[in-house]
């Protein structure tokens, strides 16, 4: 993870993330936090990240989800070259589904 991102308000943030029980929960806490645009960004590269790993094309994923080809591309580099954060977290929900 890069060290940038590694602050202490980062810190109360996740642990604040982490103590959420429920998706009400979740939606209660991001409305807060997050203005609707920038939920419906996260929630839209996340989508593309799941499309991506399911090999949509570009142009299904930018028909379906609306993000543009820069968005799409920076995914797929996230997804390539990032911190694994994404596999991680499609794994888990993927082996939560087969309990």
């Amino acid at each position: 993870m890069s060290k940038k991102i590694r602050t202490e308000a980062v810190e109360h943030l996740f642990e604040a993330v982490l103590c959420l029980q429920n998706s009400e929960e979740c939606y209660s806490f991001f409305e807060d936090i997050c203005t609707v645009n920038e939920l419906l960004s996260l929630s839209q590269r996340y989508e593309v990240a799941r499309m991506l790993r399911n090999h949509n094309t570009y142009l299904e994923i930018a028909e379906k989800t609306g993000a543009s080809t820069a968005t799409i591309s920076r995914v797929n580099r996230s997804l390539n070259y990032g911190s694994d954060g994404y596999d991680m977290v499609f794994n888990r929900i993927e082996e939560k589904g087969k309990k």
